[in-house]
């Protein structure tokens, strides 16, 4: 464990719009925890919050920096990693926190101290189960980790928490990370998972002050920008899969016209299954290598992976088919019905699939390592 001299090299980051006196009161608390460098950002608040920046800058321990026109927290907080990379090297790690008095000064040095202890990034995460939490931030908070777990394989007990401790050997790796404004969050989660950047969680106190009032979240605007993020690489997973589905499909039924001369029954089922897997799952891998999960894993291994999870599909393909194909006496000349059937069935393993190959087929080595918790 370190001593609390360790504290000195740690910098805060606090991104401001239009502050209220909350802002005194968080710099005041973090000052008094230990910390002893803050970098704060205007990102171009209204004239009449700017005595509360000025007042902000009377303590030596603080840097002042200006957006002249409000261009987002994202935007803020990579202007205050710009500067810290530019002109503090003696910065180990930088801790993020809002200055609407959300987080709890100690909280920000728990954050800081398993950051420094770990070597990783460290979310402060709050309980969303207690009765004081707002009924939006609640189930936004719920959806959103749902979302996470299910097309990301990240799972998250607070995916809105600004309060993030990152060491300094990865801030210009999140300060390239898109986004300027609440997506950028968002963003940089994604850009753990896939950068491969080692990331826990521990645990805060849940502070909502009069519900939330002072948060300039916007709920329809921000969430879209947050969810489109998420849902867009699971969109350009269903593209290639639909592409590999119309392919798979019209070589199932043209190899099942072909083949019906030689074949009949199992056999044929046999045949047009694999011979139309093997030629779409070459397209498949070649999509969701490239477009889809844009994996920097080497291609042998990547390859072995994906056929490693390819071969059960297909036996699952060929025995629920073959099932349907019994139990619905679909015989060997229906080409039409046997073919829709084959879809139906493909597009059920379609979910599945797509977990397997972002967890683990194109996962890099460094995404394999467990999320350490507090």
């Amino acid at each position: 464990m370190r001593d609390n001299s360790a504290w000195g090299s740690v910098s805060v980051v606090l991104p401001s719009l239009n502050p209220t006196q909350t802002l005194a009161d968080t710099i005041d608390g973090l000052l008094a925890a230990g910390f002893s460098h803050i970098v704060l950002v205007n990102d171009g608040s209204r004239p009449e919050a700017l005595p509360f920046f000025e007042q902000a800058a009377q303590h030596p321990e603080v840097t002042l920096l200006h957006h002249e026109v409000n261009r987002g927290k994202g935007a803020a907080m990579k202007t205050a990693f710009a500067w810290l990379l530019e002109n503090r090297p003696q910065c180990s790690g930088v801790v993020t926190v809002d200055g609407d008095g959300q987080h709890h000064p100690n909280d920000a040095l728990a954050c800081a101290r398993q950051m420094l202890d770990r070597e990783q990034v460290v979310l402060g995460c709050r309980d969303f189960s207690l009765p004081d939490v707002p009924p939006r931030s609640r189930m936004g908070n719920r959806i959103t980790c749902a979302v996470f777990k299910i097309f990301c394989g990240m799972t998250l007990s607070d995916t809105q928490t600004g309060l993030r401790a990152i060491p300094r050997k990865y801030l210009a790796a999140l300060a390239a990370v898109a986004g300027e404004r609440y997506e950028y969050e968002t963003n940089m989660l994604l850009a753990l998972k896939d950068q491969g950047i080692p990331y826990g969680e521990t645990t805060i106190r849940t502070i909502y002050l009069d519900n939330n009032s002072e948060s300039h979240f916007h709920v329809l605007r921000d969430s879209w920008k947050i969810y489109r993020l998420i849902l867009a690489h699971f969109f350009r997973y269903a593209v290639s899969s639909v592409v590999s589905a119309v392919a798979d499909s019209g070589l199932f039924a043209l190899l099942s016209l072909l083949l019906a001369a030689f074949l009949s029954g199992t056999a044929l089922n046999a045949a047009a299954t694999v011979g139309a897997r093997f030629f779409s799952s070459l397209l498949n891998f070649a999509m969701n290598r490239s477009l889809v999960f844009r994996s920097g894993v080497p291609l042998g291994r990547s390859l072995v992976r994906y056929y490693t999870l390819a071969l059960p599909v297909l036996a699952a393909q060929f025995s629920l088919t073959e099932g349907l194909f019994r139990l619905l006496h679909v015989g060997d000349g229906q080409t039409f019905l046997r073919t829709v059937l084959y879809t139906a069935v493909m597009v059920v393993l379609f979910v599945g699939s797509y977990m397997v190959q972002h967890r683990w087929v194109f996962a890099s080595e460094k995404k394999d390592q467990q999320k350490g918790n507090s």
